[in-house]
């Protein structure tokens, strides 16, 4: 069975991640823009970060067999700089317009401020002028109300539910979601968010209609496999390996495929690989390390 991420911070992760998640099974994934760990200071920061998940990432992605796409936006952290805001934003149509960038996000609510509130709906205009779907970040604090939240400023903007991923859930945040028309995803942590046990339950209980599941892996503490053991998960629950595909692999593509930059029937052919290949004179191997060719 191939599968997708389509939530995970690879700018984050090794190579050694992409080769272990390529021999996983995993042969796409997609990268939102996200809060880097620290302040940034400057708005052409967020200008080369963007550059590198339309550039670097993807071509490091394809040295493994992966096809790499990005969501880019404003963070809802960082949507509280006002000394970033505006020059952010105005940076985004051009990066919007890039073929492999297949939503705006991550969106959203971290402390569920006035301004978060503003840019989030900001960034819901910007994916309407682009015609693209939105993902959109629910707060670690205050989940539910902030998701609540959410789902009411998606209503108030006339922004179509149904492309609208909103990432993140819980067991208290699901039924939510579901009840309006957008999209559920899942965030399979080790220890935190959600994990594959629970994540099996809900599946049995909602059933796989527009529920995704993603590791969102990055710097912290997380694990690029999840995806992989989740559907490994639901398998020896007795979860039929047709809603199985479906929560993996058919739910996210058919979300992100709205987009009109990610074509299912190209994702189902095999990747060709050339490590011989540079990007800006670089390449990911090192020490004099055979290249792998495969055509």
């Amino acid at each position: 069975m191939k599968l997708i991420d389509p939530h995970i911070h690879m700018t984050s992760r090794t190579t050694d991640d992409f080769a272990a998640m390529a021999t996983a099974g995993i042969v796409a994934v997609v990268e939102p823009a996200f809060w880097v760990g620290q302040p940034r200071t400057h708005v052409g920061t967020f200008e080369d970060y963007f550059a590198s998940l339309v550039g670097w990432e993807r071509f490091r992605a394809s040295q493994f067999g992966i096809r790499h796409f990005c969501t880019l936006a404003l963070n809802p952290k960082e949507a509280n700089d006002p000394t970033l805001v505006d020059g952010v934003l105005a940076l985004l149509p051009r990066w919007l317009e890039k073929e492999s960038v297949v939503a705006v996000g991550e969106v959203g609510f971290d402390d569920q401020t006035p301004a978060e509130h503003d840019v989030f709906a900001r960034q819901l205009e910007l994916a309407r002028a682009h015609a693209l779907p939105v993902l959109v970040h629910t707060p670690h604090r205050d989940k539910k109300r902030g998701t609540e939240r959410s789902i009411a400023l998606v209503r108030e903007a006339r922004f179509p539910e149904e492309r609208v991923l909103i990432d993140h859930n819980n067991e208290e945040t699901l039924p939510l979601v579901l009840a309006s028309g957008c999209w559920a995803a899942h965030s399979i942590y080790p220890e935190t968010k959600m994990d594959e046990d629970r994540m099996v339950a809900l599946v049995r209980r909602y059933g796989a209609e527009r529920i995704v599941i993603n590791s969102a892996a990055d710097w912290g503490i997380s694990d690029p496999l999840k995806v992989a053991k989740t559907a490994a998960c639901m398998a020896a629950s007795g979860i039929d390996a047709a809603t199985i595909e479906t929560v993996v692999w058919r739910n996210p593509l058919a979300f992100f495929a709205q987009s009109g930059r990610l074509d299912v029937a190209d994702l189902e052919a095999d990747l060709e690989i050339d490590q011989r290949e540079l990007f800006e004179g670089n390449s990911v191997l090192r020490a004099g390390r055979k290249p792998f060719v495969h055509r």
